[in-house]
C-alpha cells in the first residue's frame, strides 16, 4: 500500500475483511479453543462438512491460523495481535492516505448538531479545546485529562484562559500529584457522577453531553452549538449551576496583560474588579432594543457581578454619555456585548 492511492488502499483493507458466515464462524470457533479439526469444527458450527476445508483454507491463506498437514487436518489459532498485525498497518496507511484526501467541511454559523458515539464525542472535545483563542470552559471526567493535556498546555503557552472542572471528585488526584496549573489556569473538583461533560471556547463553539455518553451504550447523545446565543447557554450553565458547587483545587496567580480580548463579559468583570486603574474598552456587541449592531468605546467606570457569577455588567463612558454594557442576552444593559477589548491607557483599536 505504499504507493499512495487511497482507492487502491481502501480496495485491499476490504478484501482483507472479506469474511462471510462461515468464516467467521470457523475462525471464532478455533479462537476459543486454540486447536480443532476440521470435523471438530463442523460439530461445533453450522459449517456442512463440505465447506469446512474450503473455509479453513481461506482463514489460513489470510494469516489468521495456521494448518497442520496431519491426519486428521489440525488448525490452530494464531496470537490475533500477530494475525492482525498487517492488517494494522493496512489500516493506519490507510487512515493516512484518507486524511490527506480529506477536506474539513464548512461549518454551518447557525448549526446545532446531535452526536451518537463515544468517539465523535471526544473528537469534538479536541476540536473545540484546540479552537479557543481567549477562554476555555471545560467540564470533564478526570481520567481524560490525560488524553487532552498536551492540547490544554498548548492553550495555557497561548495564553487562553482555561477553567477546567473535574468530577467525580473521589477519582481526582490531589494538587501534590498533579501539576494542574500546567494546564488550566482555576481548576476545581465536583463531588457526583451527575456533571455532565461541557466545553465551551470564547462563549460560542460548545458541547454538552451526557456522562453516559462516555461509559455506557444507554442514553448517549451529546450536542454541538455553534452559535454564540447557544454557546452562552451552556456556559452560563456550567458558571452558575456547576462551577459554583465545585471545591477549588488549584488556581494560577497570573494576571492578563493588556490590550487583552475578552469572549465573555463574565471574566472582563472578575478580572477588572480585582485590579486597580483606569481601564479603556472597545466593544463590539448590537442594542438590545434594536437589534442594531453596536461599537461602544471608553472609559469603564463601574464593573458588577451577581452573587453567583449569574450576571455580569460595564458601565462605559462615551462621547454620548454613559452606556451600560451586558453579556449574551442580556435584557437589563443597554449593549450586549460579543467581544471585549481592554487596554489601559485608551480604547483600543477594533
Amino acid at each position: 500500500m505504499s504507493s499512495g492511492d487511497p482507492r487502491s488502499a481502501l480496495e485491499a483493507v476490504s478484501e482483507r475483511f472479506d469474511f462471510g458466515d462461515y468464516e467467521s464462524e470457523a475462525y471464532l470457533s478455533i479462537l476459543r479453543h486454540g486447536r480443532l479439526t476440521a470435523s471438530e469444527i463442523a460439530d461445533r458450527t453450522d459449517i456442512p462438512q463440505p465447506r469446512v476445508y474450503d473455509t479453513v483454507r481461506g482463514l489460513a491463506d489470510a494469516g489468521l491460523v495456521e494448518l497442520q498437514e496431519s491426519r486428521p487436518i489440525q488448525v490452530l489459532a494464531v496470537e490475533p495481535e500477530e494475525a492482525f498485525s498487517e492488517i494494522q498497518r493496512s489500516l493506519d496507511d490507510l487512515v493516512g492516505q484518507l486524511e490527506r484526501e480529506y477536506s474539513a467541511p464548512a461549518r454551518d454559523s447557525e448549526a446545532v448538531t446531535l452526536i451518537k458515539s463515544r468517539s465523535t464525542i471526544l473528537r469534538y472535545l479536541g476540536e473545540i479545546i484546540e479552537s479557543a483563542d481567549d477562554e476555555l470552559v471545560l467540564a470533564v471526567p478526570p481520567d481524560l485529562v490525560g488524553r487532552f493535556e498536551s492540547e490544554l498546555r498548548a492553550c495555557r503557552d497561548e495564553g487562553v484562559v482555561v477553567d477546567l472542572l473535574l468530577s467525580p471528585a473521589a477519582e481526582v488526584p490531589s494538587p501534590a500529584e498533579y501539576d494542574y496549573e500546567s494546564i488550566a489556569t482555576h481548576t476545581r473538583a465536583r463531588r457526583g457522577v451527575t456533571t455532565p461533560v461541557v466545553a465551551v471556547a470564547d462563549g460560542t463553539y460548545s458541547l454538552y453531553a451526557t456522562r453516559a455518553a462516555l461509559s455506557s451504550d444507554r442514553n448517549r447523545y451529546g450536542v454541538i452549538f455553534n452559535r454564540s446565543e447557544l454557546g452562552f447557554l451552556v456556559s452560563g450553565f456550567l458558571n452558575t449551576v456547576v462551577w459554583t458547587s465545585a471545591k477549588t483545587l488549584a488556581e494560577a496567580e497570573e494576571r492578563p496583560t493588556f490590550p487583552h480580548r475578552y469572549a465573555t463579559i463574565r471574566r472582563c468583570v472578575s478580572d477588572l474588579s480585582s485590579m486597580d486603574g483606569e481601564f479603556y474598552v472597545s466593544i463590539v456587541g448590537r442594542h438590545i432594543e434594536t437589534g442594531e449592531d453596536r461599537i461602544v468605546q471608553g472609559r469603564v467606570v463601574d464593573v458588577s457581578v451577581g452573587t453567583n457569577r449569574e450576571t455580569a455588567a460595564l458601565t462605559v463612558d462615551t462621547h454620548d454619555g454613559l452606556v451600560s454594557v451586558g453579556g449574551q442576552v442580556a435584557a437589563l444593559e443597554d449593549i450586549e456585548a460579543h467581544e471585549i477589548h481592554v487596554a489601559r491607557d485608551a480604547p483600543p483599536a477594533v
